[in-house]
């Protein structure tokens, strides 16, 4: 399937420009979804193997996940768990509807398997969102993986009521979803990296941590909060998002978004495709992604818990970020470029991994190579 996928099928669908190939497989997912005979189907071909992780108190089948950005508009939810991912994260969502920027603001670099994206959380609002997710529950196809969803800030609301914007959404989808990502560190929305500043952070996890441990939840059930960070903060800045975790119950970190600094190439296309405005994801993320991930857990003696994303193409890629301490990890640019079957090549390996490691459990590794 792997070879049909980089010989047959990613080379038609490379002929198209990135957004709409993207479109184009996503209303494919989004037909297979909705046919469960056809969902099944997929799951038999691609479906992976157990290799579970307990973690934010939520049981994962597998450690890899989907990362925030391929299912936006929540378009197919059901088929994730299908293609082997242990879990999937939906969204950027926005309180606000919006467009994104200007078109085009997707490109791929192809001889480095990277992409370049500026979409700006083009969403059809949390309200909307809800109701989506709303109907796949009603329609008897919901997964019976974990499912997050990732909050950003709309672009129209000023970095002052950045708070109350992020109440809204988790208010309207709290009761919807497995889990939430504070995205304060998408490159694609003007000032939003800013929200990463200390201050600014807690008062945005002071409004959603009001809201999560309010009488009106559900049960009194409180749903675990991570916050995603750039690979472009320094150790010092990530040491001061540390010093929420505790006093404002962040659950996690996830590490990292995409990154706005370029690697050298001497490709012409790379040049042309680096020269665009917007986040790197793919192969070049890997290195900075993992000593991020490496630095977190360090610090935190590995008492936080980390999920790690960014240049994630197969098992080798995966193991570094589990054993330099992500207890989760999540892949993006890797289903573009690799296909369906990653999750499931994925998962395979890091069983294998194990096994020559001689350990019995995910968790033991991680961190290991600290």
């Amino acid at each position: 399937m792997s070879w049909l996928h980089k010989n047959i099928i990613r080379p038609l669908l490379f002929q198209q420009e990135s957004e709409p190939a993207h479109n184009f497989a996503l209303q494919i997912l989004a037909r297979l979804s909705q046919d469960e005979l056809l969902s099944n189907a997929a799951g038999e071909i691609f479906g992976a193997p157990e290799l579970p992780v307990k973690l934010f108190g939520l049981k994962f089948p597998n450690p890899v996940g989907l990362a925030a950005g391929m299912d936006k508009h929540a378009a197919a939810v059901p088929i994730w768990e299908k293609l082997g991912f242990g879990f999937c994260e939906l969204g950027g969502v926005t309180w606000h509807a919006q467009p994104g920027n200007p078109q085009p603001r997707m490109f791929r670099a192809l001889a480095d398997e990277a992409i370049v994206n500026r979409m700006g959380f083009n969403n059809s609002g949390a309200e909307a969102l809800a109701q989506k997710l709303a109907d796949w529950k009603k329609n008897g196809r919901w997964p019976q993986h974990p499912v997050g969803i990732n909050l950003g800030k709309s672009k129209i609301t000023p970095l002052e009521k950045a708070a109350e914007d992020y109440a809204n959404s988790f208010r309207s989808l709290r009761e919807l979803a497995d889990f939430f990502v504070v995205n304060v560190s998408s490159p694609n929305t003007p000032g939003l990296r800013a929200l990463q500043d200390k201050s600014a952070l807690d008062e945005i996890f002071a409004a959603l941590q009001e809201l999560n441990q309010g009488q009106n939840s559900a049960a009194g059930i409180q749903k675990p909060i991570l916050v995603k960070v750039a690979p472009d903060l320094s150790f010092e800045a990530l040491d001061e998002i540390l010093e929420l975790v505790t006093p404002r119950n962040i659950a996690g970190i996830v590490a990292t978004n995409t990154t706005i600094t370029r690697p050298p190439t001497n490709d012409a296309v790379g040049q042309k495709i680096y020269a665009e405005t917007g986040g790197l994801s793919g192969r070049p993320l890997r290195a900075r992604s993992t000593e991020v991930i490496r630095h977190l857990h360090r610090q935190t003696k590995g008492k936080v818990p980390i999920i790690g994303v960014g240049g994630i193409f197969n098992a080798d890629d995966a193991w570094e970020k589990i054993t330099a301490g992500a207890s989760l990890i999540q892949i993006y640019s890797g289903l573009v470029y690799e296909g369906p079957g990653i999750a499931k090549n994925v998962v395979n390996g890091l069983r294998k991994k194990l096994a020559q490691s001689g350990l019995k459990q995910l968790s033991v590794a991680v961190g290991s190579a600290n």
